[in-house]
């Protein structure tokens, strides 16, 4: 598996674009269309959030079918929490992009990011789509990137090359977020191309998998989000031989690439938390199960008190064991260990009494990892987050204004 430098349109049969529809009062990107030559194989899992946007509605109907062709998002306004007129608004997005394409409504996933309760602009929204499509072309997988933003910071994107069956196999991605991240799902908004030729069904199980150990896998602030979406499209040009099942011998190469870019997503978006001045991976071991293991970790990772300590570059390990304790993983309290960049803090549920002078560079560092052993059994989970900082606070202070 080789990583390479590639926007989603790397994958064979793929153009995308980018454009400034009016829709952010920033004047920003806000409208992105992305678009496979030929019908592809679909894949998506969606927020978990019982008050799920319009757009996620509309989108979960297209995953029922066994391929789409497009995706049309636009940030600045999430369409939530919008009713009847929300619906009607999320299939008039779908519909029109589907027209101008020259393909069924059924074929176009709809996505939307930004505030919520506020109907979308549908005039700004339907002269950026026409831009959007006419603009499609390989070479502008960044201004789609840039489109999708909200309050992130830098884009988001991930791109491998494989071979399969002697064929070359391309996977790209593309991710927003930054904030009310804590993923049911999947994550923020998530698209990911692929030319390999994949079954739909195993499409759709892979997605599922890859999300569960990956964006699933990610916690800013605690908060699932109403639009969360990830979707992929697999349209089969690199004439691999189709992998029809996960016991076919190439499926594992596939979902090693397709794992590869969504984590590599995901951890782009712990780094970019509001306001992140660290980028912390909790690991938990010796847990009963990988459930356990994941439970200790994200108790940990969402701790305010955890990562404020953080932020503070305070080593106040007594949060981290304190969040692992009550999350009702199991563990041997007498036995617990923890570590902070390979320095052993806690043995044996007990205090090791390092010096804080020695953990004071680790404290200072951007990327933190720390491991927490359980002692109740063989599993273990990753989990990544970030710390939160004043600025955290302002961002989301201010965010409607």
């Amino acid at each position: 598996m080789k990583k390479i430098d590639g926007w989603l349109t790397a994958p064979q049969g793929f153009i995308a674009a980018g454009v400034k529809a009016g829709i952010k009062v920033s004047g920003n990107h806000d409208v992105a269309v992305i678009y496979s030559a030929v019908p592809a194989a679909c894949g998506a899992v969606f927020t978990q959030n019982k008050m799920c946007a319009a757009p996620v509605l509309v989108s979960r109907e297209v995953n029922k079918e066994a391929s789409a062709q497009a995706i049309v998002v636009n940030s600045g306004c999430a369409n939530a929490c919008t009713g009847e007129q929300g619906i009607a608004d999320a299939k008039k997005m779908q519909a029109y992009a589907a027209e101008l394409l020259g393909i069924e409504p059924q074929q176009v996933f709809v996505c939307s990011t930004g505030v919520i309760g506020q109907f979308l602009p549908m005039d700004k929204l339907l002269t950026g789509i026409a831009d959007a499509v006419d603009s499609l072309d390989e070479n502008e997988g960044e201004s789609c990137a840039l489109a999708i933003q909200t309050t992130d910071t830098f884009v988001k994107k991930a791109a491998y090359e494989v071979t399969i069956g002697g064929k070359k196999v391309t996977v790209a991605g593309i991710a927003k977020g930054a904030g009310m991240i804590h993923p049911n799902m999947a994550t923020m908004l998530t698209f990911i191309t692929t030319d390999a030729a994949v079954a739909p069904d195993v499409l759709k199980r892979a997605v599922k998998a890859a999300a569960d150990k990956s964006f699933n896998m990610v916690v800013v602030d605690g908060d699932t989000s109403t639009n969360d979406s990830m979707i992929v499209l697999a349209n089969g040009l690199a004439e691999n031989e189709i992998i029809i099942s996960e016991e076919h011998p190439d499926y594992p190469v596939f979902f090693e690439a397709l794992l590869a870019c969504a984590t590599d997503l995901a951890k782009m978006i712990a780094r970019d938390g509001e306001g992140a001045t660290k980028f912390l991976e909790v690991n938990v071991t010796g847990a009963a199960s990988w459930e356990d293991a994941k439970t200790a970790a994200m108790a940990i990772a969402k701790s305010p008190l955890v990562k404020t300590a953080f932020f503070g570059e305070d080593p106040n390990w007594g949060r981290i064991v304190c969040a692992a304790g009550y999350s009702g993983a199991q563990m041997t309290a007498e036995k617990v260990n923890l570590s902070i960049g390979g320095i052993r803090l806690v043995e044996n549920g007990m205090n090791c009494n390092i010096p804080a002078s020695e953990l004071a560079p680790i404290m200072a560092e951007h990327d933190i990892s720390m491991t927490v052993d359980l002692a109740a059994g063989d599993a273990e989970a990753t989990v990544w987050t970030c710390d939160f900082s004043y600025e955290y606070v302002k961002i989301n202070g201010e965010y409607h204004t």
